[in-house]
């Protein structure tokens, strides 16, 4: 079977087994522990490492593991004890201790790429989400602007106004920096969202006085 084909936990075991160096009695015990009972999830979906064992088996395993600093957690399934493990970094450790370092190299490496997809989405999902905002924004000024034209005329607003409100209708696409950079003098984003929200306010009052919706 190809090494690419195979569960993660039988990477483990057969780093393990091909191993006949001899090792550090606690190291060795945590290794016979695995090979007997232990089982790791593929790190790309989650992170979880298990230790299916006797009672006397489980007490001297989280022993052992405490003094490598691992705080492993206990349960019972089906009368059975079960230490687990479901932080990546203590999953490293273990993998560590038992001296298997390929596959704690794989698990890092998968742990990296999966760390990198999760903050590109997360960015992605907070550019998406502002961009939203941006469209639905400037879509509610362009309605304000145009109500106005359409009922009252632009040139009854105040110049200040007039001029951001011909600029937002004519660059419909443009940012508030960039309508901003158009003035003579220039004026930063703030001063921009100040002047569309009050022709917001505008538009909102004129509709209320000839009961438009």
């Amino acid at each position: 079977m190809p090494a690419s084909s195979k569960s993660f936990t039988a990477l483990v075991r057969q780093e393990i087994a091909n191993d006949k160096t001899e090792i550090d009695p606690n190291r060795a015990f945590v290794r016979a522990c695995f090979l007997a009972g232990g089982a790791i999830s593929n790190p790309d979906r989650s992170y979880h490492l298990d230790f299916v064992l006797s009672d006397a088996d489980m007490q001297k395993l989280t022993r052992t593991l405490r003094g490598f600093g691992i705080d492993a957690k206990v349960t019972q399934r089906r009368g059975l004890s079960i230490v687990y493990i479901k932080e990546a970094s203590e999953i490293a450790d273990i993998l560590n201790l038992m001296l298997t370092h390929k596959s704690l190299l794989r698990f890092e490496n998968i742990r990296v790429e999966k760390d990198l997809r999760n903050n590109l989405n997360r960015k992605v999902n907070f550019e998406t989400a502002n961009l939203n905002k941006t469209v639905a924004a400037a879509l509610e000024q362009i309605q304000a602007i145009e109500f106005i034209e359409q009922h009252v005329g632009l040139e009854q607003l105040a110049e200040p106004l007039e001029k951001i409100a011909r600029l937002r209708l004519k660059y419909d696409a443009a940012s508030m920096e960039e309508i901003g950079a158009m003035l003579t003098p220039p004026i930063g984003k703030s001063g921009v969202n100040h002047r569309l929200r009050k022709i917001c306010e505008i538009a909102n009052t004129i509709k209320g006085e000839i009961q438009i919706d």
